[in-house]
């Protein structure tokens, strides 16, 4: 089997082996962080940035992704919107993150880092 991107063993038995791609374990953890409010958007680099001008949707954008022996770590950049404070959105950005990549993976996650690139004013907290 010819490999172009890295994959990870989940599972090696007599019916087969599983191999999730990196990019997978990215767009799970890309998908789970959007679903957080508070968060405006993913931030990515300017490659990506051109990639969804042009109309293609990238969904780890944003996403770095290490694995080794298992264990998983996380480095998420995203774009935050006006009014919400950051370190409750970051914690809950974690959470969501760690907990959808080890239920739909099997794969234990060591640590998620949050950077915040910018503050989006468009997309502010309603007021009540």
């Amino acid at each position: 089997m010819a490999e172009d991107r890295k994959a990870y063993m989940i599972k090696d038995d007599n019916l087969g082996e599983v191999r999730i791609a990196d990019e997978v374990v990215a767009i799970i953890a890309g998908l789970a962080a959007t679903e957080v409010e508070g968060v405006s958007s993913m931030a990515g680099n300017i490659t990506n940035e051109l990639v969804s001008k042009l109309g293609m949707k990238n969904l780890s954008k944003g996403i770095k992704v290490e694995v080794s022996d298992g264990i998983v770590n996380v480095d998420v950049a995203l774009n935050i919107a006006f009014g919400y404070a950051i370190p409750e959105v970051s914690v809950k950005v974690q959470e969501r993150v760690k907990t959808a990549v080890e239920n739909m993976t099997g794969l234990k996650v060591h640590s998620v880092d949050i950077r915040i690139a910018t503050v989006d004013m468009g997309k502010s907290k309603q007021r009540s």
